[in-house]
């Protein structure tokens, strides 16, 4: 299987979550926390059946970044199903897909890495059409907006995670996804603890199918996926496809769900993705002539 049709099959998957998520009669902590116990089993086989040389030690210091990073994708995965149950597929997804402007943003904050005037202007109007998405979608209380909060908090959090890999180097893919998996599920179990403790025993056998779904196929599955196929791709590749997530999403949320989309909602769509799009775009273009150069 090609490094390509890898992570067209995860980013296709990943658009469909929303399905199967809402179809779990659960609170979205417990959601969350079960799709990365599951996760954990799925990858646990796979790195035993699949890759069976010794793994790379993971110094302290990284594990501890990696861990810490897990925590806030575990955050990350229960803000974004709220978003689900608060407005449209569709409008969550934009909302989410705001994560790759606050790392445009807080990156050169962080890393001292220069912001170019092109970098300004795919922030400016992926923020424009932010504004849109907010706008059309109503801040009453039958409106959009405690949706498109969560959504952007999932984001927030999400850009989080991005932000503390950049600063971990030389770990697996498998590895770090691991580590990661493991901060998500002890931040949430703890959470849990303190909300009242677990209620998977008295859902339905629908959840549970939906649930095994999203933590195998979505998570487990999807995840390792994608790792294994961004090594063998060109950034600018990886880039492009990493916007069949949210094309499938809003799909999904017209044709499945029948949730319309608001015509200044379709303009921050463009928007938000098309700008975002362009500046990984250009990303990967800087990469290649960077590498072109050392040879």
């Amino acid at each position: 299987m090609t490094p390509q049709l890898k992570n067209i099959m995860a980013m296709s998957a990943f658009g469909t979550l929303a399905i199967f998520v809402r179809n779990i009669a659960l609170s979205s902590m417990e959601t969350a926390f079960w799709r990365g116990v599951i996760a954990l089993a799925v990858l646990w086989l796979i790195r035993k059946f699949f890759y069976r040389r010794t793994s790379v030690v993971v110094t302290a210091s990284k594990r501890g970044l990696l861990f810490l990073s897990g925590m806030a994708a575990g955050i990350n995965w229960a803000l974004l199903f709220m978003a689900y149950e608060h407005t449209s597929v569709a409008v969550a997804t934009l909302a989410y897909y705001f994560a790759p402007v606050i790392v445009i943003v807080l990156a050169p904050i962080l890393f001292k890495e220069k912001m170019t005037l092109f970098q300004l202007a795919c922030f400016a109007m992926a923020t424009l059409g932010l504004v849109l998405v907010i706008g059309a979608g109503g801040l009453g209380s039958d409106g959009d907006f405690p949706g498109i909060l969560f959504g952007l908090g999932a984001a927030a959090f999400y850009a989080s995670v991005v932000l503390i890999n950049k600063t971990v180097k030389d770990v697996g893919g498998l590895d770090r996804t691991f580590i990661q998996f493991e901060g998500a599920v002890a931040l949430l179990l703890v959470i849990l603890l303190f909300q009242g403790g677990f209620h998977i025993q008295n859902t339905s056998s629908t959840s549970i199918v939906n649930l095994l779904i999203v933590g195998i196929l979505h998570t487990g599955l999807c995840y390792w996926l994608y790792f294994s196929s961004i090594k063998d791709m060109p950034g600018q590749q990886t880039a492009i496809l990493s916007y069949i997530d949210p094309f499938v999403a809003i799909l999904v949320s017209v044709f499945i769900f029948r949730e319309a989309i608001r015509p200044a909602q379709a303009v921050g769509a463009v928007l938000i993705l098309g700008f975002t799009c362009l500046h990984e775009i250009g990303k990967g273009r800087q990469g290649v002539r960077i590498r072109e150069k050392r040879v």
